[in-house]
């Protein structure tokens, strides 16, 4: 059950239905996949964790905090959290996000020290060069289609204002073998995750602030901060107060070596 959860999570359900009026895609996970493409199979399919260095002192921990901002608005009980706080995080933007939320951008342009944004893709389409389709989502399904959702995100970023990208997370964090070379091959570096905090923030608020605190030295937190509605950035927020408290170590990607698996960062 909870794997099920998980992987739906990076869908990012409540924002999809604005890409589907776009792309004329079902976005309901529920919903069975178009015949005429085939299911993801698990074998063709990667996740990839990531981990980074970790504090190297018993008893401290030193976290990397990532959120996704897929779709829809900022969610400011997270947003405002980390800039009170001052808590470091690397936030993944799509151009999507960024077009409707200059509020919030302003905001993570304001506080360079803190934020590190990087490249989630154009239009939130799973960089996936095959015709499959995961959760019911059509994926990008060719290189040319890979290529344009990378390209077309870190453009977007650029035209913000943001400095150029070097790491990069696609729409459900799922890969094929070929896709993660080419995204390398582009010059990023592809961000797992070690630790899924909110379930896509399909998750309620307790269970969210439990995964949160519980990371451990050296892991890499994925949480959303474009569900404002949802339960669980309430989890989220409570869960980096309590983190800070505790005395953890927050860094962003590039401020720390790393450790990706099947071929993501080295």
């Amino acid at each position: 059950m909870l794997r099920h959860l998980l992987t739906i999570a990076f869908v990012c359900l409540s924002a999809q239905s604005s890409l589907s009026a776009n792309l004329a895609v079902p976005t309901d996970p529920q919903i069975p996949a178009t015949p005429s493409l085939p299911k993801s199979a698990g074998p063709h399919l990667l996740e990839p964790h990531l981990h980074i260095a970790r504090f190297g002192q018993k008893g401290q921990r030193q976290v990397a905090l990532t959120f996704d901002a897929c779709m829809g608005k900022a969610d400011e009980r997270i947003l405002s959290t980390l800039v009170s706080e001052r808590i470091p995080a690397t936030i993944f933007v799509t151009a999507r996000w960024l077009r409707h939320n200059p509020e919030a951008l302003r905001t993570l342009l304001a506080n360079p020290d803190l934020f590190e944004l990087e490249n989630h893709g154009a239009n939130h389409i799973p960089a996936v060069g095959m015709p499959v389709a995961i959760y019911g989502i059509p994926a990008a399904g060719s290189p040319a289609a890979v290529e344009s959702e990378v390209s077309g995100g870190a453009a977007a970023m650029i035209s913000a204002g943001i400095p150029a990208p070097h790491w990069f997370r696609g729409a459900t964090a799922k890969y094929d073998p070929a896709s993660i070379a080419q995204i390398r091959a582009m010059g990023y570096r592809i961000a797992g995750y070690s630790v899924n905090g909110d379930g896509g923030s399909l998750l309620g608020a307790a269970i969210t602030e439990k995964h949160i605190v519980g990371a451990k030295d050296g892991d890499v937190v994925i949480a959303h901060i474009n569900q404002p509605t949802h339960a669980a950035g309430e989890g989220v927020a409570k869960a980096l107060i309590e983190l800070k408290a505790s005395g953890v170590h927050f860094v962003r990607l590039q401020d720390v070596t790393d450790n990706g698996d099947d071929k993501t960062t080295e």
